[in-house]
Order: C-alpha cells, then sequence, then structure tokens
C-alpha cells in the first residue's frame, strides 16, 4: 500500500511542480516552467496530459503576455504528446483562450498553432471541433475574437463538405461588415488568403463585393490592405474578369485621397502588373504609373521610382522601347531634378537598368544626359548609386563612349568634398580599371590613385591601399614594379609621418601580390630604412611590416637584414616600440620553425603535430637566434601529442604589453587629419 502510494505521489509531481512555478510571482520562473511544458507533458503521459495538464493551462489563462506567448508557442506543437491528431481536438480549447486576449502578438501566435493544429485534424474532427472554434470566434462579443477568426477561414476551408463552405463565405462577409475598423483590417488582410481556397465562382459572386466594399472603406487602414487582396484575385481571375471585376477598383485606389493607400499600390506595382497581363498594363497600369510618378507625396514618388526598372521589364517586348520612351521617360527626367532627395535617390538606384532595354543608341542620346545631372546632384546618395551602376552602362554604349561622356564627371567626384562619395569611387575602381585597360587607366586615372593615398581622411587612404593591391592583381607586377611601386616609395621621404605610414601599408598588401623578388629588391629596403623614423608609431609599425612582409623573403635575407633590424627595435626607448619588435621576432621564429617542420615531417604525420609544434612554439617561444628545430624537438612532439593539444585550444596570441599614451597615439594616426 505504501509502495502503491508513493507511486501515485511520484506521478504527481511533475504537475504538482508545474502549478507551483506558475504561480510563482516572478515571471521569468513562470516563463521557464512554460517553455518546459514538453518535458512536463512526456512525464505526465498521453492520457493525463490530456485530461489534467490541458484544462489546468486553460483555467489558468491569465498572466503576463511573455507567459501567453510562450504557451501559445508551446501548444502549436503538443499534438503528439496528447496522443496524435486523433486528439488534437484537446488543444483548442486553451488556444481558442488565448486567440481572445488583448495583446496582438499573443493572439497572432494563437492563431498561428490554432492553423497548425487544425491541418492535423482529419476532415470530420474539422467538421465537428474546429469550425464550431471558428463560429464561437466570429460571434464573440470582443473584436479580438473576431480578428483571429479572420486567419482560419483558408485552413479551414478547403476540407469542408459544400453547406459548411456556405456558412464559412457567410461569416467571412459578416467580418467584412464588422462595425470595428480592426475586424475588417484582419479581413482585409486575410481577403487574398481566403480567395485562392475559394472556387472561382464564388470568389466572383461573394469575395469580389467583399473586396470592392473593403476598398471603399472610411478608414485608409482598410483600403490600403485590399490593395494586397488585389494582387492575389486578378492572379486568380481571367483576364475579360479582371479588367470588369478588379481594374475599377485598383483605378480608384491609386487616385485614393490617402497617400498611405497611393503607396501600397506603388509598392504592389510590379506584382499587380504580372497578375494582370501586357494587355491591360499598356491601356491601364501605364497611365496609373504615370499619375503615381508625379504624386504630390515623395514617399509615393520614391516608392514607384524604385520599381521604373522592374515595371519597363515586364512591359510586351513588341511595344517596350515605345512605351519608355513617349510614356516614361519624360516623368523620369522630371524625377531626375526632383525636390526631395529620397525620390532622386530611389530612381538613381534603378535609372541605369533601362539602358539593356533602349539599346546604345538611346542610351547615348536620352540617357546619358540624366546621369551627367546625376552625377553633379549635390545628394551624396545620388550621386553613390549613380557610381555603383555604372556597369550597366558599359555593357551597352561601351567603354570609350563612357570615358568620353561619363568620365569626367567620376574624375570630379574623386576629388568630391564628401568622403563617402570618394570611398564609394576607390571602390569602383578596380572594375573600371578593368574595363578600361591598362594604357588608358596609366593616362587617366593613375594620378587619381596616388592622390587617395595622401587623403586626409583614414578610411579614404586604408581603402586607397587596398585599391593598390587589387590593381596590382589586375595588371600585374611587373606593371607594379615600373608604374606605381616607385611612386609609393617617395612617400616614405615625406615630413608627414602619415604619409611614411601609408607608404608602409602600401608595402604591406603589395608584398602579398609582387612576389619575392620584388618585395626584396625594392619594398625591404624602405621598410628597413624607415626603422629609424624619428616618429615612434612609425618605428613599431617597421616592426609590424616586417613580421607581415617575411613570409616572402628568403630565409638568409631574414637572418642577415630582417632580424638585425628587429634586434635594434627590440632596444628602443618606446615601450610600444620594443613590444611590437618582440612580437615579431617571436612570430617569424615561429613560422621559419613550422616552415622548417613541414619540411621535416612527413606528410602522413600531417596536421596534428603541426599544430602542436604551434602551441609548443606559443607556450615555449624559440630563442631570437634560432632559425631551425633543434632535433630533438620531433621526438618530443611525437610523444606528448596529446597533452601539446589542449594547448592548442589553451593557447591562442600572446597578451600584449600595455601601451604608455604618446603624444600621436594610434587612434591619432588612424583617425587624425594631415
Amino acid at each position: 500500500m505504501a509502495a502503491s502510494d508513493k507511486s501515485v505521489d511520484d506521478s504527481l509531481y511533475p504537475i504538482a511542480v508545474l502549478i507551483d512555478e506558475l504561480k510563482n510571482e516572478d515571471v521569468q520562473l513562470r516563463l521557464n516552467s512554460i517553455k518546459k511544458l514538453s518535458t512536463i507533458a512526456l512525464a505526465l503521459g498521453e492520457e493525463r496530459t490530456r485530461s489534467e495538464l490541458i484544462p489546468f493551462l486553460t483555467e489558468t489563462i491569465y498572466d503576463e503576455d511573455e507567459v501567453l506567448l510562450a504557451l501559445a508557442d508551446q501548444l502549436g506543437n503538443f499534438t503528439s504528446l496528447v496522443g496524435g491528431p486523433e486528439y488534437a481536438m484537446y488543444l483548442l480549447p486553451p488556444l481558442e483562450s488565448l486567440a481572445t486576449v488583448e495583446e496582438t502578438v499573443v493572439r497572432d501566435k494563437a492563431v498561428e498553432s490554432l492553423r497548425t493544429v487544425a491541418a492535423e485534424h482529419s476532415a470530420l474532427d474539422l467538421e465537428i471541433h474546429v469550425v464550431p472554434t471558428l463560429q464561437r470566434l466570429v460571434s464573440g462579443d470582443w473584436f479580438t475574437s473576431r480578428t483571429s477568426a479572420c486567419g482560419l477561414f483558408s485552413v479551414c476551408y478547403p476540407r469542408v463538405t459544400q453547406p459548411v463552405k456556405a456558412e464559412l463565405r457567410a461569416n467571412f462577409r459578416k467580418l467584412c461588415q464588422d462595425e470595428t475598423p480592426m475586424v475588417r483590417r484582419a479581413a482585409a488582410n486575410k481577403l487574398g488568403e481566403f480567395a485562392k481556397v475559394v472556387e472561382t465562382e464564388y470568389l466572383k459572386s461573394d469575395l469580389i463585393p467583399n473586396f470592392v466594399q473593403l476598398a471603399q472603406d472610411d478608414q485608409d487602414s482598410v483600403r490600403l490592405l485590399a490593395v494586397e487582396a488585389c494582387v492575389s484575385i486578378a492572379q486568380l481571375l481571367p483576364q475579360d474578369d479582371v479588367e470588369h471585376l478588379v481594374l475599377p477598383t485598383l483605378r480608384q485606389c491609386a487616385s485614393d485621397s490617402s497617400w498611405r493607400v497611393r503607396y501600397m499600390v506603388a509598392e504592389k506595382f510590379v506584382d499587380l502588373q504580372k497578375a494582370v497581363g501586357p494587355e491591360i498594363t499598356r491601356v491601364d497600369l501605364v497611365p496609373a504609373f504615370q499619375y503615381l510618378l508625379k504624386d504630390a507625396e515623395a514617399e509615393v514618388r520614391a516608392a514607384v521610382a524604385t520599381k521604373v526598372k522592374d515595371f519597363c521589364a515586364n512591359l510586351d517586348k513588341a511595344n517596350q522601347m515605345q512605351i519608355i520612351l513617349s510614356s516614361i521617360l519624360p516623368y523620369v527626367r522630371d524625377l531626375v531634378s526632383d525636390p526631395n532627395p529620397h525620390v532622386k535617390s530611389a530612381l538613381a538606384s534603378v535609372i541605369m537598368g533601362l539602358s539593356p532595354m533602349l539599346g546604345a543608341y538611346q542610351t547615348v542620346e536620352q540617357l546619358l544626359p540624366l546621369f551627367l545631372i546625376q552625377l553633379k546632384d549635390e545628394c551624396p546618395e545620388v550621386r553613390l548609386n549613380i557610381i555603383s551602376n555604372l556597369d550597366c552602362v558599359n555593357d551597352v554604349i561601351g567603354i570609350q563612349q563612357l570615358s568620353q561622356s561619363l568620365l569626367p564627371a567620376i574624375v570630379e567626384l574623386a576629388e568630391d568634398s564628401k568622403w563617402r562619395v570618394r570611398l564609394a569611387i576607390i571602390e569602383y575602381m578596380p572594375a573600371l580599371a578593368g574595363q578600361l585597360g591598362q594604357e588608358f587607366f596609366d593616362q587617366k586615372l593613375r594620378g587619381l590613385c596616388m592622390g587617395w593615398l595622401n587623403d586626409h581622411v583614414y578610411a579614404i587612404r586604408e581603402a586607397a591601399t587596398l585599391n593598390m593591391k587589387k590593381l596590382v592583381e589586375q595588371f600585374g607586377a611587373p606593371w607594379a614594379e615600373q608604374a606605381i611601386i616607385p611612386m609609393i616609395l617617395v612617400m616614405s621621404r615625406n615630413k608627414n609621418y602619415l604619409h611614411r605610414m601609408t607608404c608602409l601599408f602600401c608595402l604591406n598588401v603589395l608584398a602579398e601580390v609582387c612576389g619575392t623578388e620584388i618585395t626584396t629588391k625594392l619594398l625591404l629596403p624602405t621598410v628597413l630604412l624607415l626603422a629609424a623614423d624619428p616618429v615612434a608609431n612609425v618605428r613599431f609599425n617597421v616592426a609590424k611590416t616586417l613580421q607581415k612582409i617575411s613570409p616572402f623573403l628568403e630565409a638568409s635575407v631574414i637572418d642577415s637584414q630582417v632580424k638585425p633590424t628587429l634586434d635594434k627595435l627590440n632596444a628602443d626607448a618606446d615601450v610600444d616600440v620594443k613590444h611590437f619588435a618582440a612580437q615579431a621576432i617571436a612570430g617569424i621564429a615561429a613560422e621559419m620553425e613550422l616552415n622548417v617542420f613541414r619540411t621535416a615531417v612527413p606528410p602522413c604525420m600531417g596536421f596534428k603535430l603541426e599544430a602542436a609544434l604551434a602551441s609548443k612554439l606559443v607556450v615555449e617561444p624559440p630563442p631570437n637566434s634560432a632559425a631551425s628545430v633543434e632535433p630533438g624537438v620531433l621526438l618530443e612532439l611525437n610523444a606528448n601529442i596529446e597533452n601539446n593539444n589542449s594547448n592548442v585550444n589553451a593557447g591562442g596570441e600572446q597578451e600584449q604589453q600595455p601601451q604608455q599614451l604618446k603624444s600621436v597615439s594610434e587612434s591619432t594616426l588612424k583617425n587624425g587629419n594631415l
């Protein structure tokens, strides 16, 4: 008897714990308890979950919104825990209660879970259990239940009998005519979804009148949602029906008194165009598009301006160029000089895309003048959007025409007062250089690229440095040796320390693409020369540069030239110079030791030993003078691989020593002006 009582007590324990935690004053504790519902349900078993846990949850739906949201989310995945689809109806009561709460987020999650659970019901159970739940929500006194009901029609309708379908259509019509705007808004939001599952005859007889009524609602928040439904309905109807049943309402929305409705039409315009087809587009949508392009509200003009390219691309190919030239471009010209910068920026992001549709001649005649105006626009975003899409025009008119027409404006922008505009030009330069060719680049643009290295903004100098690397990748190391390296090396003698720093940064990246010969012959001597610079920031960047370029130098060069310089810097009076010099010495020694190791160890021993050696070098750095692995190291590593593996995980970058403040700090270097 005692054992039986103990067994009962044990079986009651999970639900008792849940009750205690759900009644706790701490919201976080209640929330954690809800998130563990699936675990508790597994402990209780399917039958007790149905008979005890679900009723308890249904009775206690009066809590913080955060807890209710978690509960609604959990119940959507509870079907398997109550015994499978044949018992899914047990989840409807708590979800129905959650679908009526005041907080919108909780209601939406409850409706989402109700849709999931409803889909798991059989057709018979759907009519017996889910449809009555839907009807109760439809007839609820409070608007919250009626708004939630709108989301369930499309799930129930396809799987019920004809009489029930008729009843559901009547209920949806009732919601579309509800006195509360929030309910009508929810119905308008779900109208397109419901239309997809309703038969065509009932779509025309029942839902189209609802659509027309919602599109004429006195609340603009309802009318704008009807625009979304317009797209879905137009996709479902034949062309003749679209013209008679949908287009009158669409024309009305395009000229609606509320700018928010017109904005929604502009946002959905391309979707509407695809739904109605080319003929209706030519006759009806082109005038509507023109109307929106000259709308009084800047937000509407900006929204429709972003659709210019896509709208033109979807026009009937036979009439595409004629429609663009006669019906679209005149309005686009007005937008180029629009008083609102957001409108001009939106147009600039897509106008280049018209070039492939118009061809080379019309692009030069019609579009190039507009591009030049936009390139000189006072708004930096407009100029930036034009620069970023130049490749579209280059593919159509060719680089020669592009260089004659737009290059002068691009050169002007390269010296623009706004640094972000200059940055955009720099980022586009490698691609432009590849299109122009080496000879043209050397004549027209190389001077610009060198000038950016001396810019007063650090971000420009940094981007210009990376630009040099990309240009060398484009034109090759021999070109770099003749064309840009001599000009960069001159910067090492500049009186301004920032120019000397930029020289070092350039040498860092050029070593990666120029190869060992050029690095040793041209780049290394300049780096070594700067080791005696009077500015400490330059000297410690010399140490960092020597470490970065060392992989591209021969071991003999490192021993004879690099190490003596680093030893000298390691004895520098400045603490930061000493720190980075020591770091460089250890890094170069470690790299050299790993290189020897890769040569000495057979491939079959692979990566583990290399990782172990790297770990050992972090824990026990080699002496500064070491350049090879001592004979006993490999045996020691082979014997202690497991220990060293833990060191690989534990080992990281060496802890940097505190740096003393300088009159010229590293942050000043990065952000200061020349």
